[in-house]
Formats: C-alpha cells, sequence, structure tokens
C-alpha cells in the first residue's frame, strides 16, 4: 500500500465546534502525509462549508469498509461505538481522542490530538481485539428474525415503565432462573465500565475473556451480577405471561421489539473490535484516571520503564 492508497476514517461529533476544528486539523494532516481522509455519508454532510473537503473519500460511495487503514475518532463513547458500526466488516482498528467527557474508550486527549494523528501516519501504534458480542432474536417458532452484534451490551429491557419483564435466563443451554425485572445487561469487558457498572456488575479487566450477566431491579432471591465463559451462550427468553413487550438494545444503538415468547441468544462473535492503542495497557490507570479514584497512601513500586 502506497501512502497515496492509505485511507484513514475520520468519525466526529459534528455537532460541537471544537470537534468541527479538529477535524478540520486532522483532514490536513493527513492530506500533507500523502494519506486520503474518509468520512461517512451522514459525517460529510454535517461538515459542508466547514473546511475544504477536496480530496476526501466518502465511505461507502466511493471508498469501502476494506480498504480503510485505521479510524480516527473525534468524540466520546458514544463516538467510539459509532464508529465501531461503520467499519464492521473490515480489519480497520479505531482511534479514540477524547472530545467529551470521561471518554473511557478514547487513547488520547484532545491535547495530544497532534501527536496522534503523527503516530496514526507514521503506523506507530499497537492493535488490541476486544471481545464483541454476536446477537440473534427468535420468534415462539425458534426462527431467526433478527440479528446484531454489540461491542459494550446488550440489553433486554421493558418497554413500558408501567409494567415488568418476564424473562427466564439460560446460560450454556441449561436453564438458570426465571423471575420479573426492568431488564437483564449482557455485557463484554470493553462494556464492563459502561451500563454494566451502572447497574452495579463487576468491572472486568480487558484481558480476560469473560461475559458478565447482570438482572436490573430483579423481583428474585437468587439475582445477582453473574461472570460466564466467553464460550457460553447465554439466551434471555420473554415469557409468555409478559404483559406488553420488552425491547433489545445493543450499544444504545440497534434496537429491537420483544413481544412475549422471544428469545435473545447472545454468544461471542467470531469479529472482534480492534482498538489502536498509543499507550501501555495500564487498564488499573485508565480505571484510576477515569473514575478519579483515590490512591493516596500508596506505597507500590514506581512503574517500570520500558
Amino acid at each position: 500500500m502506497t501512502p497515496s492508497d492509505r485511507n484513514i476514517l475520520v468519525v466526529a461529533h459534528a455537532r460541537r465546534d471544537d470537534t468541527v476544528d479538529a477535524a478540520g486539523r486532522v483532514v490536513s494532516a493527513l492530506r500533507q502525509a500523502g494519506a486520503r481522509a474518509v468520512f461517512s455519508r451522514d459525517d460529510r454532510d454535517d461538515l459542508e462549508g466547514a473546511f475544504p473537503l477536496d480530496g476526501v473519500g466518502t465511505l461507502g460511495e466511493d471508498v469501502a469498509v476494506d480498504e480503510i487503514e485505521l479510524a480516527i475518532v473525534l468524540g466520546g463513547d458514544g463516538t467510539i461505538l459509532r464508529a465501531a458500526e461503520l467499519v464492521r466488516g473490515g480489519t480497520a482498528p479505531v482511534l479514540g481522542i477524547n472530545m467529551g467527557h470521561v471518554g473511557f474508550l478514547a487513547e488520547s486527549e484532545r491535547d495530544d490530538m497532534d501527536d496522534a494523528v503523527r503516530r496514526v501516519i507514521d503506523r506507530d501504534y499497537r492493535v488490541e481485539e476486544r471481545l464483541a458480542l454476536s446477537v440473534r432474536v427468535k420468534d415462539s417458532t425458534d426462527a431467526v428474525i433478527y440479528e446484531t452484534w454489540a461491542l459494550n451490551e446488550a440489553t433486554v429491557e421493558k418497554a413500558s415503565r408501567e409494567r415488568m419483564l418476564e424473562v427466564v435466563i439460560e446460560v450454556d443451554g441449561r436453564p438458570l432462573s426465571s423471575f420479573g425485572c426492568d431488564g437483564v445487561v449482557v455485557a463484554t469487558p470493553t462494556g464492563s465500565t459502561a451500563y454494566n457498572f451502572s447497574a452495579g456488575g463487576p468491572v472486568i479487566w480487558p484481558s480476560v475473556e469473560a461475559i458478565a450477566v447482570v438482572p436490573l431491579s430483579a423481583h428474585a432471591l437468587f439475582a445477582r451480577p453473574l461472570v460466564v465463559g466467553p464460550e457460553a451462550p447465554i439466551a434471555i427468553e420473554v415469557l409468555e405471561r409478559t404483559s406488553g413487550v420488552g425491547i433489545l438494545w445493543c450499544d444504545g444503538r440497534r434496537s429491537h421489539e420483544l413481544p412475549p415468547g422471544a428469545r435473545v441468544v447472545v454468544r461471542r462473535s467470531s469479529e472482534p473490535v480492534r482498538l489502536a492503542r498509543l499507550h501501555p495497557p495500564a487498564f488499573t490507570d485508565r480505571l484510576v484516571r477515569k473514575f478519579r479514584l483515590p490512591v493516596t497512601g500508596w506505597r507500590g513500586p514506581a512503574p517500570e520503564i520500558s
């Protein structure tokens, strides 16, 4: 691949002035390096007139997803999830530059953006594969009626605030428990610091291959968060006695209605999500920094400098 053939997807939260300015700087830096910036059609339309778009490609029109080398994301975790969706089906890693608040998935902050782009141009990064979920919905006849995927979590929730969802949980082909609840979160290690965290689920280090199952406000004696092996399929059945319908949400971006009798099967996806990393994988440091955890009084050794 010659430099002029390098296609870098730029995904920006285009409704914020600082992010639009940053996108213009990234496009300029890529152009000067002989690489081509690429936008989704929606982002390109939103950025029209903000800065020159000559020579910029459009994903799915003149640039295919498997021609993308890497995605640079300017925004928070929601924008990073959108970028992961855009490059799904290709092999491009995603590099997040946090322009928001927590930005747990981001690798760099806005003040380090120019250095991050330089390292992308120099291919000075490593790629980390993160476990993703494959999600199928079956109807009462066991026919597959919907398929999708998730990087953070798949959540089965009640669609109506007044009504409880009646479900039965299955792990590795065996029934575990049935109860009424507000919903059930099935999360990856990547998603363990997102909805799973808010619901009281465990934080799982990215190097641990596991899936968390967390009931939401369950009316049951046994409704604790579970951590299961990545190869064990998890099924959540919406029982026929449920009044009304449920809804499946994946990463808060894709949804599907679940009538009584629907069965949601979640398992490890054969396609991981690739994240570009610029720094050593010190997940503990990331937790402390992002959640501002107190560590005063720690007397451990200073980190080794490699």
